[in-house]
């Protein structure tokens, strides 16, 4: 059994508790209480602080503390504003060329660089701002501070504007440079100069716009170069050494083209982007090159030309469609590759010569294998017609078994092909006609032809004999029958190469013919005397068209072709050139008589 006094204690304790009960309902209804009067508080506190800037608060020096957002606003564009409008003067300290110092000054309207306050932004960083949070209410009623105004400016504009303010102060940096020429790779160091700080002007500019200053003062600083000897030295080590180091090969089909450095040194060149050096390949350029070596859409044959005295085969080009953009592709890819790898295919539509490069080569033109050259007198028909006709017969190849016709190649002599009116024999007679004077193109050739040991086709002497020609070898010409034809009976291809000096009052001209090829033949020539004598006669004309003449006797002679094989002293055979040279009549022009009476019978 449990003591008395232990069950006392107890319903002591028990007694007690019953009678705190109506005290802790007290408590809460306090706690309650005491939260509706602090929260009401707040509210009144928020109520005070609505959107008002803090008290105290300066933006940029302009007082807008205890005002409503609203009437900040316009406090602040009342105040910053018009500054928009305000030319700043910018002075900029430099050094002179010859030493001592010198200063230059510009002006710079805000709004012309976009330099303005963004009043919203400046309102919100200085607490203008209705908020339940309680960081809010702190700083309305605890903040006041001094506050930047928040700025734009468009940086492009601003950059140009002070590029022009600082026209001609200092020396301007220079970037390292790579550059490509025929010779190789060439390298300029960079060169540190002297620029305004763009960031410090930008401080300065907006300071004094925020403060309502109207004048600056900037000084020229120290500029380094964006490429520096660092840049320059990698972009050679990577880059321009490995691509002149050697040719590069672009296959079109079944076609190479191969460039070497000296000649694709054009197409490259070195840029500065993002502080280095990066390739540039120009795409016109390297399209041209291509070009160059194939055809646009049909392929060109392969031929022989004669470039400085020598005969040189000129490679044939296949008929190439390409992109510019997919070859500068390949191309680019290729530069930095090594041995085999710097060839590459280009995508492209190709079409192969039908007479291709090593076809040229078996011509074997090599050599020349003769040359003639005739004189004439001064006439500038002379100097038209026989220089056209040589043109246009310049660079003619016979393939072994093919045929030369000159009237072919020349054509008609007419003013659209070149030709003009000369002096012509027909009917034993001279006078006036177009593309008179070919026929010494054409005796040039047939003796070139001659001594080349070629098969002569068809030739006509003219009708009575020229003596600056070589009697009994001669040729005359007529647009279309007369005409000089021989034929390449060798295994190897001709080319001839024609060309004429022109005449002038103080010179004769010179037309001169050569033959190329391989040398089969060694020819001589023998010419018999003069046989068969027939004189003049004399003619009196009186057409308009008539030309005065003295005439010369004709006769027979007789010219020996002799072959015998090239370095051989034997002769193999020998081919007899017979001519018979018509007498040239005497002409005497008189005026025309007096018409015949009328027949009175006619009518």
């Amino acid at each position: 059994m449990a003591p008395v006094g232990m069950w006392e204690d107890v319903a002591q304790d028990a007694g007690s508790t019953k009678r705190e009960r109506p005290g802790g309902r007290l408590v809460a209804v306090v706690v309650v209480v005491l939260l509706l009067l602090v929260g009401g508080g707040y509210a009144a506190a928020h109520a005070v602080a609505a959107d008002k800037v803090p008290p105290g608060t300066k933006v940029s020096g302009v007082d807008v503390g205890g005002l409503t957002r609203a009437d900040a606003l316009e406090k602040l564009e009342d105040a910053f504003g018009p500054r928009s409008e305000v030319p700043i003067a910018v002075t900029v300290e430099h050094r002179l060329p010859g030493g001592g110092e010198g200063s230059e000054a510009a002006s710079i309207e805000p709004a012309d660089i976009g330099l303005a306050v963004d009043y919203e932004a400046s309102l919100d960083a200085a607490g203008a701002e209705s908020s339940w949070s309680p960081g809010r209410q702190w700083d309305y009623f605890t903040g006041g501070d001094d506050v930047d105004a928040v700025v734009t400016l468009d940086e492009d504009r601003f950059e140009d504007r002070l590029t022009q303010a600082a026209q001609g102060l200092g020396t301007p940096p220079k970037d390292g440079q790579v550059r490509f020429t025929a010779d190789g790779v060439e390298t300029s160091a960079p060169v540190p100069g002297e620029a305004i700080d763009a960031g410090a002007a930008r401080e300065a500019i907006t300071d004094a716009f925020l403060a309502g200053e109207d004048a600056v003062d900037l000084a020229v600083t120290m500029a380094e170069p964006e490429i520096d000897a660092a840049d320059v030295e990698r972009a050679v080590k990577e880059f321009a050494e490995p691509a002149m180091s050697a040719p590069v090969t672009l296959v079109f089909g079944e076609n190479d083209v191969r460039l070497t450095p000296k000649r694709f040194a054009s197409v490259l060149s070195m840029k500065a982007e993002d502080g280095e050096l990066v390739p540039v390949v120009d795409e016109a350029r390297l399209a041209k090159l291509v070009d160059s070596a194939t055809a646009d859409g049909k392929p060109v044959d392969a031929t022989v030309r004669i470039v400085k005295g020598k005969p040189r085969v000129v490679p044939a080009k296949p008929g190439v469609e390409f992109d510019p953009a997919d070859v500068a592709e390949v191309f680019t890819g290729l530069l930095t590759a090594d041995g085999d790898a710097r060839s590459g295919e280009v995508e492209a539509e190709v079409t192969d010569a039908e007479f291709t490069t090593q076809d040229a080569k078996d011509l074997g033109i090599v050599e020349k294998v003769s040359q003639f050259s005739t004189f004439y007198p001064h006439a500038d028909y002379r100097n038209t017609n026989i220089g056209r006709a040589a043109e246009l017969i310049d660079g003619t190849i016979l393939k072994p078994g093919e045929e030369f016709s000159l009237n072919g190649i020349v054509g008609e002599r007419t003013r659209e092909n070149g030709f003009t009116e000369g002096y012509v024999i027909s009917n034993g007679i001279l006078k006036l006609d177009l593309g008179g004077g070919v026929s010494q193109l054409a005796t040039t050739t047939f003796n070139a032809m001659f001594f080349a040991g070629l098969k002569d086709i068809q030739h006509k002497p003219h009708s009575f004999y020229i003596d600056r020609y070589p009697v009994g070898r001669e040729a005359t010409v007529a647009w279309p029958t007369v005409d000089l034809r021989f034929q390449n009976d060798t295994d190897h291809g001709v080319l001839i190469h024609a060309w004429v000096e022109p005449s002038d009052y103080s010179r004769q001209g010179k037309v001169t013919v050569q033959m190329w090829s391989t040398k089969v033949w060694d020819i001589d020539s023998k010419t018999s005397d003069r046989y068969a004598y027939v004189g003049p006669a004399t003619r009196t004309l009186t057409t308009p068209d008539c030309e005065p003449h003295t005439g010369s006797s004709g006769f027979q002679v007789d010219v020996t072709r002799i072959f015998r094989k090239h370095g051989e002293s034997a002769i193999d055979h020998t081919e007899k050139f017979h001519t018979d040279y018509t007498p040239a009549d005497t002409v005497i022009c008189k005026k025309p008589g007096p018409p015949p009476p009328e027949d009175p019978d006619e009518g």
